[in-house]
C-alpha cells in the first residue's frame, strides 16, 4: 500500500478512551451505541498530511465527537480554539500539574448566561483529553432538536429544569467529561448533588460585560431575557441582575471560582473583554488545583 492510500485509511478498533487524548491526529468519531465504561468504539480517520509543520504543531484541524450511554455529543474544532504560544505552554503545564489528581472526574462549568462556558469547556476538555458536553444541547437533543427557546415557550421552564436534572444525572455517572450548564442550573439541590459528584467551577463574570456580550448577539435565543423592555443592553442588564439575585448564592457552592475581575486585576486589564478564552482557562485550573489541595489537605486531617 503506498504512502497516500496509508494516510487516508479508514478502520475501526476498540480504544481505551483515558489513552485518546493525544495519541491521535486527525478526527475521531465515538459510536453512540457503546455502552461499555472502560472501552468506546471509535473510527479513525488519519489526517491527509503526512506530518504537520515545525512552525505550526496544529496544521489539521482535530475534531473529537463523543457520546456514551446514548447521550449525543458536541463536536470540538481545536482549529478554532488556538492561542499564543505563551498562554498554550502555561495551559499544558498546569495541565500536566493537576491531571493525575482528577482521577478523571468530570467538570461542571457553572455561572450565568453568556459567561463563557462554552468556550472555556471546549478548551478545557481539549487540554484534559476529555469529552465536552452541553447540558441546554442535551436536553434540546432529547426533544428531537426542539431549542431551549422553543423549549420555554411550548413547555415551560418547570418542564425544561426537569429534563435539565435528568440530563445531569446522566452525566454524574460518568468520567473525564467537561460540562457546560444551563445558567439556572444551579437553582435545584438535586442538581448539586450530581455535579458535586464532580468537580464544579463557577465562571464569575461582571453582569456589565455579560451584557454587552448578549446584547452584541441578540436575546431572541436567551427565553429570560426575550421579553424585557428597552434596548438590548440594557434588557439584558436589568434581568441579569434580577437573576443574580436569585442565584448567586447558588453559584458559590461551587467547588472552585473564577473571577474575570481577578484575573483582570492580575494582568492590569482595564476591560474584562480584553481577558482570552486560555486564560480564564488557565485560571480555572489553578482554581481547580487549589481545590485539590485543599480537599488533600481534608483528608490528611481526618
Amino acid at each position: 500500500m503506498d504512502a497516500k492510500a496509508a494516510q487516508r485509511l479508514q478502520f475501526f478498533t476498540l480504544i481505551h478512551y483515558e489513552k485518546i487524548g493525544r495519541k491521535f491526529g486527525g478526527s475521531v468519531k465515538f459510536s453512540r451505541a457503546f455502552k461499555e465504561p472502560q472501552k468506546l468504539q471509535a473510527f479513525v480517520l488519519r489526517p491527509a498530511t503526512a506530518r504537520p509543520s515545525r512552525n505550526r504543531r496544529r496544521a489539521a484541524p482535530l475534531e473529537v465527537s463523543c457520546s456514551y450511554d446514548n447521550l449525543p455529543a458536541l463536536t470540538l474544532d481545536s482549529g478554532s480554539l488556538e492561542a499564543p504560544p505563551d498562554e498554550e505552554l502555561m495551559l499544558q503545564t498546569k495541565t500536566q500539574e493537576i491531571e493525575p489528581y482528577l482521577n478523571g472526574r468530570c467538570i461542571y462549568l457553572v455561572g450565568m448566561m453568556g459567561s463563557g462556558k462554552t468556550t472555556v469547556g471546549k478548551i478545557l476538555s481539549q487540554v484534559l483529553s476529555y469529552s465536552f458536553f452541553d447540558s441546554d444541547a442535551l436536553v434540546e437533543d432529547e426533544l428531537g432538536g426542539t431549542s431551549v427557546a422553543e423549549i420555554f415557550k411550548h413547555y415551560g421552564e418547570g418542564f425544561f429544569r426537569d429534563k435539565e436534572s435528568e440530563v445531569l444525572r446522566k452525566l454524574s455517572l460518568m468520567h473525564r467529561r467537561v460540562i457546560s450548564t444551563g445558567g439556572g442550573a444551579v437553582v435545584r439541590p438535586i442538581n448539586w448533588k450530581y455535579m458535586h459528584k464532580g468537580i464544579t467551577v463557577w465562571l464569575d463574570v461582571p453582569l456589565e460585560a455579560l451584557a454587552r456580550r448578549i446584547a452584541a448577539v441578540g436575546t431572541n435565543s436567551r427565553p429570560l431575557l426575550h421579553y424585557e423592555a428597552g434596548d438590548a443592553y440594557t434588557r439584558a442588564l436589568m434581568r441579569l441582575s434580577t437573576l443574580f439575585e436569585e442565584r448567586g448564592e447558588a453559584y458559590a457552592n461551587a467547588n472552585a471560582r473564577v473571577s474575570l475581575e481577578n484575573i483582570a486585576a492580575k494582568l492590569g486589564c482595564r476591560d474584562v473583554a480584553d481577558i482570552s478564552p486560555t486564560t480564564i482557562a488557565i485560571e480555572a485550573l489553578e482554581q481547580i488545583e487549589c481545590f485539590l489541595r485543599s480537599e488533600e489537605s481534608h483528608y490528611a486531617g481526618c
